[in-house]
């Protein structure tokens, strides 16, 4: 490999196809929890690394959601979360039980996905190796981390976690680390939200892309280049 910049660019696919695949194999049991208390999937459940740590800042949490328009009124409005003066988010005690539900059940999902598999991989057995790696990425980028990473990082870890759930907990408090990159390479060029979402692949959008993987590349460093292709050869194997 010849350079943590391309490394950059070249695990983020497989951490966002292991993330969403434990993610979408829990949202049955979380949806069935959610309808037996009332409520409907909000974004608790997607935000559980970071919320059940702390409470989001208002600044972060719209980084966090500026492709998607979406806000949190419904959510307020269910008594899942409180504003405070200062226009931080605070998970009411409701809220915390269904964020909660849903790191368990994304963990639980992850055990089961990643027990399924071919003899020829290793399955769970190399699930608490991915997941001290992913820590020591989380803690060394807590120094190039934008608002939305410092929100979500450290994730919360409750006492007693599976190897699955430190691992895709981990993911999704890493996720953040590029996705604040992303936002402050096309903001540097001098775009909108709406501008980059609609720029297409080439010439106009590779030196954003390489600014991304530019800005996202010191997360790993603290990894040796063995322990790069290590994580990404282990996720790899991670089935979905």
């Amino acid at each position: 490999m010849e350079t943590t910049v391309s490394y950059a660019r070249l695990i983020r696919p497989a951490i966002d196809r292991v993330y969403m695949g434990a993610r979408l194999k829990a949202r049955p049991r979380m949806a069935a929890f959610y309808a037996e208390r009332g409520h409907e999937l909000g974004m608790e459940n997607t935000l559980f690394s970071g919320v059940l740590a702390r409470p989001l800042p208002a600044e972060a949490l719209a980084d966090g959601l500026i492709y998607t328009g979406v806000d949190l009124s419904r959510e307020l409005a269910q008594g899942v979360f409180v504003q405070d003066d200062e226009g931080a988010w605070h998970l009411t005690e409701r809220g915390r039980e269904l964020a909660s539900f849903g790191q368990r059940a994304t963990g639980e999902a992850a055990e089961e996905l990643w027990g399924t598999r071919p003899e020829v991989l290793p399955g769970l057995s190399i699930v608490p190796r991915l997941a001290d790696l992913v820590g020591r990425v989380l803690a060394h980028a807590q120094a190039t981390g934008g608002p939305a990473f410092r929100a979500m990082s450290p994730p919360y870890e409750p006492a007693g976690a599976s190897p699955a759930l430190l691992l895709v907990t981990r993911l999704g408090s890493l996720r953040h680390h590029r996705a604040d990159a992303h936002r402050a390479a096309w903001r540097a060029a001098g775009l909108t939200a709406e501008e980059i979402r609609a720029l297409p692949d080439g010439p106009d959008r590779a030196p954003i892309e390489a600014d991304t993987d530019r800005r996202d590349e010191p997360a790993y460093a603290v990894l040796t280049d063995a322990e790069r292709w290590e994580l990404l050869a282990g996720l790899a194997a991670l089935p979905n």
